[in-house]
């Protein structure tokens, strides 16, 4: 049954920043979520994981709320922010457990990543030393170390060099293999092609293009383009 998002709606005073969204994914791949700053991409994805409360329609996760007890998700957020001053295995293993994980298995779990994303020598120093990229491919890890079922990843690449950024796709196309459910926010749309089966494009709060991308590109003949201002 997977996800399901039926005319959900987020209201700010008298302002709808969200606005009667519906989305459906039935299966495991990646959903993508498209649109210019301010068009109500994030405020969607923190209403699917509850941070935010909806106003409007039904979020539901296998027929059922999207919670903690209902589906074990992830998130990576557009806003960066670690624990400058704590060690990164203590952070790590503080995250994993918090998601669920025993002691043993997020210590297995939290070297062999470290080991793959090139921070072993990074265990046992304070977060800060790391650079700009390495914090963030902590925070990835901190979002898929307990193994979700779905994940959320809102400007994945963000800030990232052509090292890191071909490391992050390659777990991305591994976590697409083991059947997570992801929806991914990008302005770069070379990304959402080479991931995306199906998008929904927002502006103002308001779908303005929803489908299957192949068909989508087949109807526009030269491409999908955002440009700010104008999605």
């Amino acid at each position: 049954m997977g996800l399901k998002i039926e005319k959900v709606s987020k209201i700010y005073g008298n302002k709808k920043v969200v606005d009667s969204i519906s989305l459906n994914m039935d299966k495991p791949g990646v959903y993508g979520l498209l649109g210019a700053n301010g068009a109500g991409k994030t405020t969607t994805m923190r209403m699917i994981l509850n941070i935010i409360q909806k106003d409007e329609g039904e979020i539901s996760w296998n027929g059922k709320k999207v919670c903690k007890d209902n589906v074990k998700f992830g998130y990576l957020p557009e806003e960066r922010g670690i624990y400058g001053k704590a060690k990164l295995y203590d952070q790590l293993m503080y995250f994993a457990t918090l998601k669920g994980m025993k002691k043993e298995e997020a210590k297995e779990a939290t070297i062999n990543w470290c080991k793959r994303l090139g921070l072993e020598d990074y265990l046992y120093k304070p977060a800060e030393q790391l650079s700009k990229g390495n914090q963030q491919k902590v925070q990835l890890m901190i979002a898929i170390i307990h193994k979700p079922e779905l994940l959320i990843l809102d400007e994945p690449f963000s800030g990232l060099d052509p090292v890191n950024t071909k490391i992050i796709k390659e777990i991305i196309m591994d976590l697409i293999q083991q059947g997570t459910y992801i929806i991914l926010s990008s302005h770069q749309m070379a990304v959402v092609e080479e991931y995306c089966q199906d998008i929904v494009m927002l502006k103002k709060g308001k779908t303005v293009l929803q489908g299957n991308l192949n068909e989508i590109k087949k109807s526009y003949g030269s491409g999908i383009y955002i440009k700010e201002g104008e999605i």
